[in-house]
């Protein structure tokens, strides 16, 4: 079986060590053909490894002493922040040392270095962050989901593009259903760069266009791909999962006013159960930085040893699947 390299930006994010070595570990022992660089302070990352049982050959250390923390302006981190696990990961990323990076860390900081230390692929304009929500179906892909604030139609279609070749690099779907976020499903409803984007992307005859997509649709089993602006896919990210975390809170609060509810959360358990293991951000965990030649996943900054596990497994798919590839050629093919 062939090895597969990734770097792991070790320091980054609101856990640190405490979320990356575990999950670090955990899926070298799921994999034996799988190699991790852990990037970040060394005396630190030694001492959190001390006890631990694992495969020292398929595990390496690169000492990076400084962090990029989720307060550091992008433009600063970019310029000052050079010894950072960050910048180190994406070095050797760019360096041909692995073939894709895993990071926590400040988004602003991780897109801006990845567009000058890897640059973009031919033709792609802006790179794009997409990640997985929980659907219907199982889940749906969305993007941008931060990366760009706003964008113009064109921008608009290539994220089409590069989110269509991922569902099917991921999911193996070869004809993934894509839509656009907008106010309504009628084609007179939205901004003129959402029509405009529409015109284009309905056009492309590589992609299985299926209209509008309203904010109910996310969650739908008629869409794999939903695309929009940085501005409303975040902010539609962000109410999904505070919605999610809404439910939780209140079915537990519910359940543990009184005999009588616990009573009945005993009866229900084995749904509760389910239901819980299925909003659960964890497993969706890990977006992919898409546009930038190399693989870049961004792990939630607050995930735990679960979610930073995802992310993880997210980075291999990808690898595996030759995703960067796969998006450069489908750009390309409409620009030869």
């Amino acid at each position: 079986m062939a090895s597969l390299r990734l770097a792991v930006d070790a320091m980054s994010g609101d856990h640190g060590l405490r979320s990356s070595i575990s999950a670090t570990l955990n899926t070298l022992n799921q994999n034996s053909a799988l190699h991790i660089s852990l990037v970040g302070d060394e005396p630190s990352i030694l001492s959190a490894l001390a006890g631990k049982n694992y495969d020292s050959s398929r595990l390496k250390v690169f000492h990076s002493p400084d962090v990029v923390t989720m307060d550091d302006v992008p433009s600063k981190a970019l310029r000052y922040k050079k010894h950072s696990s960050m910048y180190r990961a994406l070095e050797l990323l760019r360096d041909g040392e692995v073939s894709g990076v895993v990071s926590a860390g400040n988004t602003g900081a991780l897109v801006a270095m990845g567009c000058i230390l890897l640059d973009r692929l031919p033709g792609v304009r802006r790179p794009a962050i997409c990640a997985r929500v929980p659907a219907i179906a199982g889940y749906t892909y969305m993007l941008d989901l931060g990366a760009n604030i706003s964008c113009d139609a064109e921008q608009l279609h290539q994220f089409a593009v590069m989110g269509s070749s991922l569902t099917r690099a991921l999911d193996g779907r070869e004809s993934p259903r894509v839509a656009l976020l907008n106010v309504g499903a009628e084609l007179i409803k939205g901004t003129s760069v959402v029509k405009e984007a529409a015109e284009i992307i309905s056009a492309d005859t590589s992609l299985n266009y299926v209209g509008f997509a309203e904010g109910n649709d996310i969650f739908s089993d008629r869409i794999d791909v939903i695309i929009c602006d940085g501005f409303a896919g975040n902010v539609a990210l962000k109410v999904c999962e505070g919605t999610a975390d809404f439910i939780r809170g209140q079915l537990t609060a519910r359940f543990n006013k009184n005999w009588y509810g616990k009573f009945a959360a005993l009866v229900v358990m084995p749904v509760l159960s389910a239901f819980k293991r299925d909003i659960n951000p964890d497993q969706y965990n890990g977006a992919a930085l898409l546009g930038l030649n190399g693989v870049v996943i961004k792990s939630h900054g607050s995930s735990n040893v679960a979610g930073f596990e995802s992310a993880i497994h997210q980075a291999e798919k990808a690898v595996k699947r030759d995703l960067t590839q796969l998006i450069s050629a489908q750009i390309n093919s409409r620009h030869s």
